[in-house]
């Protein structure tokens, strides 16, 4: 009943981590407006070609047409996505033909994409750019096999973990994070054994993995975390792949070793079972998830759990999955889009300031 990201954002994300140069919304200028935006500040050119409501009668291939032959002489892109909104579907726009029409230099991905695909699941607009830009050869069939499974995965969580349960969700923020600083600085005084998971997705990990950088051993120098991370530098799109590596580089420099390494930034559906079936090998007494903490069935994990996450709409639903204490990062994908380094989360930087002052 509330809403949620739709298939068009989807779209747009996925372009982005295929290293797209220039987004084409062939739709009104404020459609997916934030997302936009935001991309922008991840070196993503984004335009619309603005439809208007005569368009939506007559029709706006030419203004297609035409935004792509702007495009392609103000940028010289190399690789444009064409992505479809409400408007544009439904009154039939054929992308492919304006961009043949248009002639243009770069390759270009159409993505017939709509706010009601399917079921309205925002995922179905990621897969339909991963299987256009299969079939122009930039990604392999098995590299979309992967990722439509994780896409899927992460949908079927959402639905029966997450903020997609159908029902209205009121917004929360959550536990107070000055309590929850100290329960978890309190645990690693006393000798307990914590373990931090990371469990996040794409860009949003830059924040989330700041809480690996917290300085624990100048609480307790015999007692590190143990460290779960889905930071696999193998897996995934090169920006995503990127984003891994940069992440575990800056941990190393500042002399932190992931302990256990689970798997990709764009199979936090998966990692976080993987994640609780390495907790559950041996007994933890207080067990951190940050990122997507609802993909980890924490009903299995015995001890205290805290699940550090950036959704209001989230809270309710990880309380009900067995969270002790939930916390929440406001505005993760604005704070990441655009760094390549780890951003001081709000958690993060109360846990400095109470180590400071020796909580």
């Amino acid at each position: 009943m509330h809403p949620r990201p739709s298939p068009i954002a989807a779209a747009l994300y996925t372009l982005r981590d295929l290293n797209t140069d220039v987004i084409i919304l062939h739709g009104p200028h404020g459609c997916c407006f934030r997302t936009g935006r935001l991309l922008e500040n991840d070196g993503v050119r984004v335009v619309t070609t603005a439809m208007s409501e005569n368009d939506f009668i007559f029709g706006a291939s030419q203004k297609l047409e035409e935004t792509l032959k702007k495009v392609d002489s103000m940028f010289s892109p190399e690789l444009v996505g064409v992505v479809g909104t409400c408007a544009s579907m439904i009154i039939g726009e054929d992308l492919k033909e304006a961009v043949e029409n248009a002639h243009i230099n770069a390759k270009v991905l159409t993505i017939e994409s709509h706010g009601g695909l399917s079921e309205g699941d925002n995922t179905e607009g990621a897969i339909a750019v991963l299987e256009a830009a299969e079939k122009e050869g930039i990604i392999s069939n098995l590299e979309t096999e992967r990722q439509t499974k994780m896409l899927k995965m992460a949908t079927e969580i959402e639905k029966t973990r997450g903020m997609a349960q159908g029902e209205y969700i009121t917004p929360s923020y959550g536990d107070i994070k000055e309590k929850v600083a100290k329960i978890l600085l309190s645990s690693v005084e006393r000798g307990d054994k914590v373990a931090l998971v990371l469990n996040a997705k794409k860009e949003t990990s830059y924040l989330f993995a700041d809480l690996l950088k917290i300085p624990f051993k100048k609480v307790n120098k015999n007692n590190q975390p143990l460290i779960i991370a889905n930071l696999d530098i193998e897996v995934g799109l090169p920006r995503i792949r990127g984003h891994a590596n940069n992440i575990k580089n800056e941990l190393k420099i500042e002399g932190i070793n992931l302990d256990i390494i689970t798997g990709g930034l764009d199979e936090y559906p998966l990692t976080g079972k993987i994640a609780a079936k390495k907790l559950t090998d041996e007994s933890f007494d207080l067990v951190v998830v940050s990122g997507v903490p609802h993909a980890l069935p924490i009903e299995t994990i015995p001890g205290k759990s805290i699940a550090v996450t950036d959704g209001p709409r989230l809270v309710e639903p990880l309380k009900k999955l067995g969270y002790n204490y939930v916390v929440t990062e406001l505005d993760a994908h604005a704070k990441t889009l655009g760094t390549d380094k780890i951003v001081p989360s709000d958690f993060g930087m109360i846990l400095r300031e109470m180590l400071v002052n020796n909580f």
